[in-house]
């Protein structure tokens, strides 16, 4: 209920909501399935997902920018072993926190800082806990300017966002299919839960 993304890559597989590309039915560009029951600000979310080959992500606190494209803060993970679990900023500032960092965004003029606060462990460790090509837990909580992803239950990063020129304080929720070679990748066990501004 409420899904809304290009029939020609998403649907209901194994009970999960699936994207998928194939060589012989590449995206253009990278599509997503939008959320459309309502804007988020504060929240918790949790859900499963299984990636086979390419790169995805959750976004929140996104913007719609039509024809199943959306911008905004993302939960990023992948196939690979880099970026999963951190926070990336999709058609806005890019990277706000590598995987282990706990991060605060600061105003730079008319830009943003990356200012890194600590560790939260060191990448290749927290990757070890990722199960490939498998179920893994993604846990995401956005409350006021202060955003945490975790994994399997591990915290992948953490920040602080006083960039108030660019920050979101509220916005859509949708899934991401990569651009790119062929890939597969499932969401299932989807649970939000709205917190108090």
């Amino acid at each position: 209920t409420h899904w809304d993304g290009n029939p020609d890559f998403w649907s209901v597989k194994d009970g999960a909501i699936t994207g998928q590309t194939t060589q012989e039915k590449p995206t253009r560009g990278n599509t997503f399935i939008l959320w459309r029951g309502g804007t988020l600000a504060n929240f918790e979310l949790k859900l499963k997902y299984k990636i086979i080959g390419g790169n995805s992500g959750i976004q929140y606190r996104s913007k719609d920018l039509g024809n199943w494209v959306v911008g905004g803060y993302q939960g990023d993970f992948e196939a690979g072993n880099t970026y999963s679990g951190i926070l990336y900023e999709e058609k806005g500032r890019g990277i706000l926190a590598q995987r282990g960092q706990l991060t605060s965004i600061e105003t730079n003029g008319d830009k943003h800082k990356v200012v890194v606060l600590g560790s939260l462990g060191e990448s290749a460790g927290i990757q070890a806990e990722i199960k490939k090509e498998d179920w893994n837990d993604y846990h995401i909580i956005a409350d006021g300017n202060r955003f945490v992803h975790m994994i399997n239950g591990r915290v992948t990063a953490i920040v602080v966002d006083n960039d108030a020129a660019h920050r979101t304080d509220s916005g859509i929720l949708a899934l991401q299919l990569h651009a790119g070679p062929p890939m597969t990748v499932q969401f299932k066990d989807i649970h939000l839960r709205e917190l108090a501004d």
